[in-house]
């Protein structure tokens, strides 16, 4: 299971740069570079809200993977041994990415 980092702070799911679920879906299936790829399991906070605080947050998560190009995945599995999805101020999930996404040679 690999480490999860996530700075998408404006996801209901992130809880001080951790993720609440235990299982999210990366995607990206003919992705080719980071910015193809996008965290499927993402969520817009409501505004009125901080963080999705009825879950705890793990640093670990397991990662559906449908990026067919990454070097890490592997039967649709994430197995790197960390990844970070990136996305700022993102308002849907195609402004999310896999930032660990590796062209597979």
């Amino acid at each position: 299971m690999p480490e999860l980092k996530c700075t998408v702070q404006t996801c209901t799911h992130n809880v001080d740069y951790y993720c609440s679920l235990d299982h999210i879906t990366v995607g990206g299936n003919s992705a080719k570079q980071a910015e193809d790829t996008c965290c499927d399991s993402f969520e817009k906070r409501k505004s009125n809200t901080t963080s999705n605080t009825m879950a705890d947050a793990s640093s670990f998560s397991s990662i559906d993977c449908k990026a067919q190009n990454c070097m890490y995945n592997e039967g649709c599995q994430c197995h790197a041994g960390k990844i970070s999805v990136e996305g700022g101020g993102a308002c849907r999930c195609q402004e999310t990415a896999c930032a660990t996404f590796q062209k597979e040679c």
